[in-house]
């Protein structure tokens, strides 16, 4: 699977970068690696996703399995984006 960044450049998909974005918002590695899996799971069939679509996926995920990783995140998100 590729993914397409917000700057047009494609590259592999790499399922350990989302657990690291987890542990950075706070949260565990295994819950990180099981979001990870079940995002690359869901993304599959696609030869080519987006950023976007990665990061709506792993939030989806991580507000039902952990709020306040998930807060801690969307609080990240809108003091730098």
């Amino acid at each position: 699977m590729r993914v397409r960044r917000k700057d047009g450049r494609e590259e592999e998909f790499v399922s350990e970068k989302i657990v690291v974005a987890v542990v950075k918002a706070g949260g565990k590695a295994e819950i990180g690696r099981a979001i990870a899996k079940e995002v690359e799971r869901a993304l599959s069939s696609n030869t080519t996703v987006t950023t976007e679509q990665i990061r709506t996926e792993v939030l989806n995920r991580l507000k039902s399995r952990d709020s306040k990783t998930y807060n801690s995140w969307v609080a990240y998100d809108k003091e730098n984006k």
